[in-house]
């Protein structure tokens, strides 16, 4: 089957979601509207680009026949430059509608929750989990997405024991799933007296976030808490009760095992937002735990784990002596440390993504 009659067979199905986005029995299934918007979304990509390959392969035909049968110099002239400027684009938009029709994750579009936590090295692993945040704290921030730290606890010294926080945006779980994973750095660390070099490491975990009607939560059974927040804020923060704290028993449908979760949420002063916020975690907590058999199953049949699978694989390493950043999945490197660990993260992002999109075209034979 060629690429245009792969198209051809996707029209109708357009055609069918377009119908079915405006029944009112199905925007009634919230469920089932949702998924049916994002693939009218994604069908509607591949349809614009159809429409350019086939103006593109039209515009070829055309001046091809105009060269063999027409007498006209100036036509024949004509039909050459038309020629001329579209056969070089036929190759670009056929790799283009590939990307487009290798199947879609999914969860691409979700806003996420991430998480970073100070692994092997003590203060040192604090300080550089600090320096994983603000780098993506200034990726966000160039990107227009909304960052808001939902969890904290400070290092000793400076950095992070652990720091949890969400970000919202367009396409947001899409970029930021490649970062899942272990982060080393190899530096003088500032705590080392004898300055003498160490390796310490971060964890970083990106979910994306679950929609209400995705995780069976019964609200009820959720045992709420509060407690006074500590730390900036103002004296208020002291005083008032605004922290909360869920407890809830949930049973993993892939293992059957039953264990306690515990959320905090001190993002607000605001309890009831407090609480509003926790659940949200909640429901992506247990979203992760049962979406992690889709994981395994993927991670299971990719030759790489660019995007999904172990959690405890040391995916980067950021080397300070070199000035180097390299990330082992692809074996990209790039020699600006600083400006990397300033934000300038998409090129490294850009690369996993092509990565990960031969590895599906190949999975899909196109």
């Amino acid at each position: 089957m060629n690429l245009l009659e792969k198209l051809d067979g996707l029209e109708a199905r357009y055609e069918e979601v377009t119908t079915l986005i405006t029944d009112p029995s199905v925007i009634a299934d919230q469920q089932r509207f949702v998924k049916l918007t994002r693939e009218y979304k994604d069908l509607g990509d591949i349809m614009a680009i159809r429409k350019r390959y086939i103006a593109c392969l039209d515009a070829i035909k055309e001046a091809k026949d105009i060269i063999a049968n027409e007498s006209d110099s100036e036509m024949k002239e004509m039909a050459r430059e038309q020629l001329n400027e579209n056969e070089p684009m036929l190759p670009a938009l056929e790799e283009e509608i590939k990307i487009a029709l290798v199947p879609k994750d999914p969860e691409d579009a979700k806003n996420i929750e991430m998480e970073i936590r100070a692994g092997t090295g003590g203060d040192e692993a604090c300080l550089f989990a600090g320096d994983l945040f603000r780098m993506y704290k200034a990726f966000c921030e160039s990107k227009g997405w909304n960052l808001s730290v939902t969890d904290v606890s400070e290092g000793a010294v400076g950095g992070y024991k652990e720091i949890d926080f969400a970000v919202s945006g367009d396409g947001v779980y899409g970029i930021m799933k490649y970062e899942s994973g272990v982060h080393r750095v190899q530096r003088v660390p500032v705590t080392e007296s004898n300055g003498r070099m160490q390796t310490s490491a971060a964890t970083v975990a990106v979910l994306p976030e679950a929609d209400p009607f995705e995780v069976n939560i019964n609200e009820g059974e959720i045992k709420w808490d509060t407690f006074r927040s500590s730390g900036a804020g103002g004296q208020n923060v002291n005083k008032v009760e605004s922290g909360v704290r869920a407890r809830y028993m949930w049973k993993n449908p892939n293992t059957g095992e039953v264990e306690e979760i515990l959320i905090e949420c001190t993002e607000t002063r605001d309890q009831p937002k407090n609480k509003e916020r926790a659940l949200a975690r909640l429901r992506t907590y247990i979203y992760d735990r049962e979406h992690q058999k889709y994981l395994d199953d993927i991670a299971s049949r990719r030759k790489t784990l660019v995007s999904t699978g172990d959690r405890s694989a040391k995916i980067r390493t950021y080397n300070f002596p070199q000035g180097r950043v390299t990330d082992h999945r692809i074996g990209y490197t790039t020699h600006d440390l600083q400006g990397f660990l300033g934000g300038d993260i998409q090129a490294m992002i850009d690369a996993l993504i092509v990565a990960e999109n031969a590895e599906r075209m190949k999975e899909a034979e196109l």
